[in-house]
């Protein structure tokens, strides 16, 4: 069963067509890059992936549930149990310290466990961070930190909306190897990109221009090592 595919998607608003009959799967424990320039409907296909909208025509299935017109209690059961985030702006809540903020996921889930939270700072190389508060924090340790809140929950499936956009190389590359950790763990992985060497690490590469799906295929860098290439910054 694959954990994401979607059949004719289409986005309107009003007149403009976002997203124009996309279709494409991603296989469970797979990473898919989903890249494009500015305006190609990126944005708009992982709101839609990610539980924030809803699509105006066609069907996305989630793990082979039928997600593209759910109420509001079922958009946040299944965003809370199958989904997890991981945001460019980091989105920290400034007065708690990074174990609470791990913590603060737990609370949505009913569930909260300090010793489980502390476990997930361990496993991005943070536990030694923990009581520090997000301003105490570099921007790849607070990237790292928006990793392990989105793991909490033990999601299937791994939404990252350009996570390495603010970072420097060095850091990118840490965040990056977190990434291939996870993959190889059996996390199914959708990382949007508008950099094109980050993106060819993935093992599929869903390209999209002007809202219209352009390709689908292999990525070309996925067998080889991140720290032997200098990332690249893409450009919009």
């Amino acid at each position: 069963m694959n954990a994401i595919e979607v059949k004719n998607l289409c986005k309107f608003f009003g007149d403009v067509k976002a997203l124009d009959d996309i279709n494409f799967e991603v296989s469970k424990g797979q990473w898919t890059s989903i890249m494009g320039p500015s305006g190609s409907g990126k944005s708009t296909l992982v709101n839609i992936l990610s539980l924030m909208d809803s699509p105006s025509k066609g069907v996305y299935l989630l793990g082979g549930d039928d997600a593209s017109h759910l109420n509001e209690d079922d958009t946040l059961k299944y965003r809370r149990e199958k989904i997890g985030l991981i945001f460019q702006q980091f989105h920290l809540v400034p007065y708690l310290s990074a174990l609470e903020n791990v913590m603060i996921a737990q609370y949505y889930h009913s569930h909260v466990d300090e010793e489980d939270a502390l476990k997930a700072l361990e496993a991005v190389g943070l536990s030694h961070r923990a009581s520090h508060r997000p301003s105490q924090l570099s921007g790849g340790e607070q990237q790292r930190l928006c990793i392990a809140r989105s793991l909490i929950n033990d999601p299937e499936i791994l939404i990252a909306d350009e996570p390495t956009g603010n970072l420097d190389e060095a850091n990118e590359k840490i965040v990056l190897e977190l990434f291939f950790k996870l993959r190889q763990e059996g996390k199914t992985i959708l990382l949007v990109t508008h950099n094109p060497e980050l993106g060819e690490f993935g093992d599929k590469v869903v390209y999209l221009r002007h809202g219209k799906l352009e390709e689908v295929r292999e990525g070309k860098n996925k067998q080889r090592d991140i720290q032997s290439i200098n990332l690249k910054k893409g450009v919009n």
